[in-house]
């Protein structure tokens, strides 16, 4: 009788084999061409691909071969104003040939040069959740992640575990990017690292390491402020918004950012009722704005325009990047603890239409920002908070106190039932479907490992373990 590893064991063999073959450097990555599919206003999806080869290949769907369109060619943008000094700023070199294609709802099948595309299910029950994935490697803050030791740039093995879970759909929060600034001289752990907001950091820090998940499933992707137009909105806009590329609304010039920041939510069908609802909050700040503040009027359109989306299902999931109902905690004054709460921005924009922050019927947000995972339920009928920016940028450390401080809210009216975190561990967020408003979440490893499981129905959430150790 042949001998036949047990399930569980092959699966984690094959999800080792993935991680061994994701984590490669990049530079060791031969594959001529790069393809995905992003998911956009009202679940369009949109297949792109990205080649230096001298044209867009041809797409086949249901066997019959269709032309790619050029969504932007290769070009260098000359350096424009960045959040780091110009010195340590220099102009973006895109030489790869950004090419994409609308699938058409119903198609069987999809494929580049050989190469399947993931096609998106009508009624997606296994998802992904993940965000913040870059390699930090940033002057301001004097932090420079080890990108070259995949245990502490570890996204490669996180996407490789995530893929072997076979995902319907993956949800990004946000924060793709993150290598902003060259490595010091003598820095092993970065030693060599592509930086700046060209093509070669974009590809360190997302499509190469994220290649096998990227293959997996078609994607959702919520904007981060690493993403705003003084860091990499430009890569963001070739590469990953579903919505087309415009001149004057793609970063490339300082004088177009209040184009550039901001862009209206959508929604993407979930099936039986039930939505995801994307907004853009690449520009808000933690800080809060000041009157006169052109983000404050823009937010509050982002307000009108998701409460209006909100109405279109019964069970709506909120995707953005900076957690309205989340805590973080870090160091200051001499190492005394202060909790971040909420996102000061978005909750004076929203809060001056609605009180509640959310249309009633938001039943679940998904954010990234903190490094860190997060699961907070509330009494007051605010939705559950969740947030999954722990799968590849240097994680936070600071613990969040258990319990926490009597009366401590994100938000004004913000009531805690429960709040559980893992700090300090990498990984990924999956959620699978029990019903119209139920799902069961899990919190895994970079390796796939499970470490926490909560359920979710309607607005409340519960976790078996208030903090992972």
């Amino acid at each position: 009788m042949p001998f036949r590893l047990p399930l569980r064991l092959a699966t984690l063999a094959v999800a080792l084999l993935l991680a061994a073959c994701a984590a490669a450097p990049p530079a060791g990555d031969d594959t001529p061409f790069t393809s995905y599919v992003v998911l956009g206003a009202d679940g369009a999806a949109v297949a792109r691909v990205l080649t230096q080869a001298p044209a867009c290949p041809a797409i086949v769907l249901d066997g019959k071969a269709h032309p790619m369109t050029l969504r932007a060619a290769p070009a260098t943008i000359a350096q424009r104003a960045t959040v780091s000094p110009p010195e340590l700023s220099k102009p973006s070199v895109f030489d790869v040939r950004v090419c994409e294609a609308a699938l058409p709802a119903g198609v069987a099948s999809a494929s580049v040069q050989g190469r399947p595309l993931p096609l998106p299910p009508a009624d997606p029950h296994r998802i992904v959740v993940l965000g913040d994935t870059g390699c930090r490697l940033l002057k301001k803050d004097d932090a420079f992640q080890a990108c070259n030791d995949a245990a502490q740039y570890p996204f490669a093995t996180v996407a490789a575990a995530a893929a072997a879970w076979h995902p319907d759909l993956v949800i990004h929060v946000g924060d793709f990017h993150y290598r902003e600034n060259p490595c010091p001289a003598g820095d092993q752990g970065c030693a060599g690292s592509p930086w700046g907001y060209g093509w070669d950091a974009w590809r360190a820090d997302l499509f190469a390491p994220g290649a096998a998940l990227l293959r997996a499933a078609p994607w959702v992707v919520a904007r981060g402020n690493h993403e705003s137009c003084t860091r990499a909105g430009q890569g963001w806009w070739r590469f990953l918004d579903p919505r087309p590329l415009l001149p004057g609304r793609d970063c490339d010039a300082a004088a177009n950012d209040d184009r550039g920041d901001y862009s209206d939510p959508y929604t993407v069908p979930l099936g039986a009722d039930s939505q995801l609802l994307v907004f853009d909050t690449a520009a808000t700040t933690w800080r809060g704005f000041q009157p006169g503040d052109a983000g404050l009027a823009h937010y509050q359109d982002t307000y009108r325009k998701l409460d209006a989306l909100a109405r279109r299902a019964r069970h709506t999931i909120g995707v953005e990047h900076h957690p309205l109902l989340g805590i973080g905690a870090d160091l200051k004054d001499a190492g005394k603890l202060r909790l971040l709460l909420g996102d000061a921005g978005l909750i004076q924009s929203f809060g001056a239409i609605n009180p509640r922050l959310l249309p009633d019927n938001v039943e679940l947000m998904l954010s990234g920002h903190v490094h860190l995972w997060q699961q907070v339920s509330f009494s007051s009928g605010h939705p559950s908070q969740f947030i999954a920016g722990f799968s590849g940028t240097a994680e936070d450390i600071v613990p969040i106190p258990d319990p926490l401080p009597p009366g401590t809210s994100p938000a004004p009216g913000a009531v805690i039932e429960q709040l559980s975190a893992w700090i300090d561990g990498f990984g990924f967020m999956t959620m699978e479907r029990r019903g119209p408003d139920s799902w069961e979440v899990q919190v895994h490893d970079a390796r796939g490992a499970v470490r926490n499981t909560c359920q979710v129905r309607g607005k409340r959430s519960v976790c078996a373990h208030t903090r992972v150790h």
